[in-house]
């Protein structure tokens, strides 16, 4: 059978294990065909094959984000935008064209104050910045229940997060000035008189309000999630991200919406789905036999295909167990997070759980280094050190908690936006100079044979800021951050494809650019091997493939 598409005249950044590199390519199907000189591929292409002249432009394999959180990137569209608002009258401006289009009470519920993806505010936003009250909005939409949500606390980083109410959604509600707050995190703001302002104050960074006291506020519904992903697959493949991995677990309402993309033939990105899980009630014995049950559709491989895979448990300790428990409550409902505040347990009903996890071949991924111990422990009962557990987000690592990683098996995923570029000068400043190689220590990790993996996190999607971090190691404010444990390009490549590939069990399908692989390309606008440093973060693909179809730009 001869190629379907041809990909000549370029530089083929192969990531194999040789880091070989070619000028052409071509594509069978589903495969990789073959990969070699112009005139030996060109050789191969059928007459009617796609021919697509690089003109010396840089091709790698498709990358794969390790904690993505895809399923936000597409949620925000279908709610009306505050992002050009500067002032309180901006704001107002934007709710009364919205009530002016919308039947009489139907509600209106807004993007979160601010610009994304990290809606900066002014530390005095709420004494004199844009924040209207109950009362500003009832002026421009009388007729109708408003709510102006709040943002996902970790966006920026920082509480409060603030949302508003008019009249109507408090009567909704139920927001009267006898309300009490559901939790000390949550402030509802009142006058003078004791009369809520419907400005509703929340010192943490999960929301709260919108799933206790604004519960009667519209969620994202079915409809919403899936169209939502679509979107988030076009804008992720916008940046030659062909894979993700959802480390963070993800709840039913949005593997709901994977699986009807996916039925679909709409998926563009393949997806390994971990579970989020909602134990129910709490202490009656329930969650050891749940996770039984599941154990035939999570253990090993899970269920699915190469796009769309549901494979392994999220676990946390919970340490916020009022919130958490004000959040679940919600079920299913989850907002922001697409996952279960009802996943995390207290260490004690965890412990058996992950042991029975390791027994049952279950693949277990977490994201806070408290789980370490119970991660060892459940090793000692029944080895893990062949199921590529997860541990992600850890900012920093020391040469013992490294050791430990390594002996168990794991597999890491970083969050270099966070950890590196945005609070890198932080982390500076509490390790000081003898401690610096322990944040994100990407060079130490690799040298020792430990499997790491690049997640964007969804701030933003691109993980070419990551493999930029890994390389620069510089901050937002440009300092240096453990500039010794920084990777050549090349090693930072292959983290980005083969080792996103590892970290879903697809090394031997995926993750370089090899005969006999799964076709996923991107072909980007500047060779990320020779071109100026700081350019490595604005990469992005002039055309991305993916199981040998071209994705992006929509055909």
């Amino acid at each position: 059978m001869p190629s379907t598409l041809v990909l000549h005249r370029g530089k083929i950044i192969t990531c194999n294990d040789r880091g070989d590199v070619a000028s052409a390519v071509a594509v069978r199907g589903r495969h990789i065909a073959a990969v070699g000189s112009d005139d030996e591929v060109l050789a191969l292409a059928g007459p009617d094959a796609r021919r697509v002249d690089l003109g010396g432009k840089s091709v790698l394999p498709g990358l794969t984000d390790g904690h993505a959180h895809m399923d936000r990137e597409g949620l925000r569209r279908h709610l009306p935008s505050l992002a050009g608002a500067r002032t309180r009258d901006d704001i107002l401006d934007i709710i009364a064209a919205e009530a002016a289009k919308a039947p009489p009470g139907t509600w209106i519920v807004t993007q979160p104050v601010g610009q994304p993806p990290e809606y900066p505010e002014p530390d005095d936003a709420l004494a004199g910045g844009p924040y209207p009250t109950r009362d500003d909005l009832d002026r421009v939409s009388p007729d109708h229940p408003v709510y102006i949500r709040p943002i996902w606390g970790y966006w920026r980083n920082r509480a409060p997060l603030v949302s508003v109410a008019n009249s109507r959604a408090l009567a909704l509600a139920g927001v009267t000035p006898a309300t009490a707050s559901p939790s000390p995190d949550v402030n509802i703001e009142r006058d003078a008189a004791g009369r809520p302002t419907g400005r509703f104050v929340e010192r943490t960074l999960v929301p709260i309000v919108e799933h206790t006291l604004m519960r009667a506020a519209p969620g994202f519904t079915a409809e919403q999630r899936a169209s939502g992903l679509r979107h988030a697959m076009a804008e992720y493949n916008r940046y030659g991200t062909t894979a993700v991995f959802e480390g963070h677990g993800v709840a039913g309402e949005v593997i709901d919406a994977y699986e009807t993309v996916h039925g679909q033939g709409a998926s563009t990105v393949r997806s390994t789905l971990v579970l989020s899980p909602y134990w129910g009630p709490r202490g009656e014995g329930q969650a050891l036999e749940l996770l039984r049950e599941w154990s035939a559709w999570l253990a090993r491989r899970g269920r699915g295909d190469d796009m769309l895979r549901v494979q392994g448990l999220y676990a946390e300790i919970d340490k916020d167990p009022l919130n958490n428990r004000l959040r679940a409550g919600n079920h299913p409902c989850t907002g922001w997070a697409g996952f279960q505040a009802g996943a995390a347990l207290d260490a004690d009903a965890l412990a058996p759980l992950l042991a029975e996890a390791a027994r049952a071949g279950i693949r277990v991924a977490g994201i806070w280094p408290d789980l370490l111990p119970l991660f060892e422990q459940a090793h000692r009962q029944h080895p893990i050190d062949d199921q590529r557990w997860v541990l992600g987000h850890q900012p920093v690592i020391d040469a013992d908690t490294q050791a430990r990683i390594r002996d168990l098996g794991l597999v890491l995923t970083t969050h270099t936006n966070r950890h590196i570029y945005k609070d890198g000068d932080l982390w500076m400043q509490r390790r000081g100079a003898a401690g610096q190689d322990d944040i994100v220590p990407l060079r130490r990790l690799r040298d020792a044979g430990v499997a790491v993996a690049f997640g964007s996190d969804n701030l933003p999607v691109s993980l070419f800021g990551p493999i930029w971090h890994a390389v620069a190691r510089r901050s937002r404010g440009g300092g240096p951050v453990a500039p010794g444990q920084a990777l050549s390009r090349q090693e930072a490549l292959d983290i980005a494809t083969r080792g996103g590939a590892y970290l879903t069990f697809d090394e031997d399908i995926r993750g370089s650019i090899e005969p006999g692989k799964l076709a996923d390309l991107t072909v980007l606008n500047a060779d990320p091997l020779t071109c100026a440093e700081d350019e490595i973060a604005t990469l992005h693909s002039l055309l991305t493939v993916v199981d040998g179809h071209i994705v992006a730009p929509t055909p």
